[in-house]
């Protein structure tokens, strides 16, 4: 782990130092890997290349216009309906939106004109787009609604924008996806992603961007450049087998458009193990993730309660780290040289405050600092910190194991672990070169992410007495049942079945 360096913006940084800063829950893998690609497009000469002796950095793109266009246009749907000229459907669509634009970046558009024949062919290029956003019948803010990154001038940062101007808050885009940037920047093979990724992701000729082009006009960016965020870790195992699925699945044989759906879930796999990583390592526990799934069937079967079981233990790994973090600081030479001065209250503050950033350097209304104990201000640190965990770094393992489709609640009372077809695919695009026999699938699904599904992967828990061999083979065929209903799976014989990747790789499309 690298040097502790002081993180910008928070009151106290303990969970920065565990996983960085930050992760966060509200930024699912979708919005991770968007404001990842806006990173890594600016950085496009020397692509997931981190800076020897400085930070990273990069000018996000804006596009107001695209966006304003695209979700805070209601009136292009009103006007192609109404039976008047070509020129008079041009000129009062202008006017109802000039109306209501923000004046930030969005009020010049007579460019469209230009680029559009008839007014036809802008609402069409306009449902085209908007068809393609995420989360498109969401409630939130237009300004914070994207569009699938087709390419260069289809990537923009989130923003608040109101009569103030336009702001990143960090609300949807919170660093997690530059977290990303820098763990692929630390893997072995960063570069060889990094190249490959600017080849297939930011051709801008490709026809949907142009169409994104034609809308915005000249590319809109942030003022100024910024830094990244805070990866505590310099190497991470996890790191490189993300780095490595990405790879594999990007030399599958599909069309980028397709594989990026699986880098997606993949970077939400991965990054979900991350977080479970850090967590069990700051509390000592040096065993390796366990993540016990149920392969759901037409009958409840055994093996749920203990994948439920497997889920609690988990979503539980990040508060024991943030407690264990400030307790075991106690057992430090820097604490107990700080007890045994003459002034331990003084020392204890001051040695709290470069560990952890905190307490704050003035004492507030309920608090003197100076007259607290070193016990008394590690209790309270535990405290404050505990809380602030809950409020986002928390809830990570929940809505992340969901959004992936790793976590589900499925004909049951409680979330367990139960994996859905559309996981299932990015495993097997991520693993699979060709073909794989099953057996050998489960162990290294096992080994890579820690999945446990069969009985030779959970022989641990039949000796423990947690659960009988019969169920764990019973989920296994489950697993083998539903990889054939998807075309994944070819049977030889009753005792040999290879799980094939239909995109094996044979050239890019």
């Amino acid at each position: 782990m690298s040097a502790r360096e002081r993180i910008e913006g928070v009151d106290f940084a303990v969970d920065e130092h565990i996983w960085g800063h930050r992760l966060y829950d509200e930024q699912l893998p979708h919005l991770t890997v968007l404001e990842f690609l806006g990173v890594l497009g600016s950085n496009q000469d020397a692509p997931l290349v981190e800076p020897d002796k400085a930070k990273a950095r990069y000018k996000p793109q804006r596009q107001i216009r695209l966006r304003s266009l695209l979700f805070n246009n209601p009136y292009v749907e009103m006007v192609r309906e109404k039976a008047i000229s070509d020129e008079d459907k041009w000129a009062h669509w202008k006017e109802l939106f000039i109306a209501q634009a923000t004046g930030h970046g969005d009020l010049e558009i007579d460019y469209l004109r230009a680029v559009f024949p008839t007014f036809e062919d802008f609402a069409k290029a306009i449902d085209l787009l908007r068809s393609s956003a995420f989360e498109a019948r969401s409630n939130k803010r237009w300004s914070s609604k994207f569009i699938f990154p087709f390419g260069p001038d289809a990537l923009y940062e989130d923003l608040r924008i109101d009569t103030g101007g336009a702001s990143n808050d960090r609300r949807f885009f919170a660093r997690t996806g530059e977290i990303l940037y820098l763990m692929l920047c630390r893997s072995a093979k960063g570069p060889e992603l990094g190249a490959k990724l600017v080849d297939r992701l930011y051709a801008p000729s490709s026809p949907l961007n142009r169409l994104a082009r034609a809308l915005q006009g000249e590319s809109q960016h942030a003022p100024e450049p910024r830094d990244v965020g805070y990866l505590p870790h310099r190497s991470h195992s996890r790191f490189d087998t993300l780095c490595e699925d990405w790879l594999a699945i990007l030399s599958r044989d599909m069309p980028i458009y397709d594989a990026l759906e699986h880098l997606i879930a993949s970077a939400g796999l991965n990054m979900l193990l991350y977080f479970l990583e850090c967590g069990k390592s700051e509390t000592g526990d040096t065993e390796p993730i366990e993540i016990v799934c149920e392969i759901i069937s037409r009958e409840r079967t055994k093996v749920r309660a203990l994948s439920g079981d497997s889920y609690h233990g988990n979503q539980a790994l990040s508060e024991r780290a943030v407690q264990s973090s400030i307790e075991r600081f106690t057992l430090t030479p820097e604490w107990e040289k700080a007890l045994a001065s003459d002034d331990p209250n003084g020392q204890c503050m001051l040695a709290l405050r470069q560990r952890f950033q905190w307490p704050p350097d003035e004492s507030d209304e309920e608090n003197d600092y100076s007259q607290m104990s070193g016990e008394e201000m590690i209790r309270m640190l535990v405290k404050k910190a505990l809380s602030r965990h809950g409020q986002h770094f928390g809830k990570i393992h929940t809505a992340w194991s969901r959004s992936i489709g790793l976590g589900s609640r499925r004909l049951a009372r409680r979330t367990r672990y139960a994996p859905n077809d559309r996981l299932l695919k990015t495993l097997v695009v991520s693993m699979v070169d060709e073909r794989m026999q099953l057996d050998e699938f489960l162990h290294e699904a096992k080994r890579r992410y820690g999945l446990v599904i069969g009985d030779a992967e959970g022989a641990h828990l039949i000796r423990d007495g947690l659960i009988d061999q019969e169920a764990l083979s019973d989920n296994r065929d489950n697993l083998e049942s539903r990889l054939m209903s998807l075309g994944l799976i070819r049977r030889l014989s009753d005792s040999c079945s290879f799980v094939e990747n239909p995109f094996a790789a044979g050239g890019n499309s």
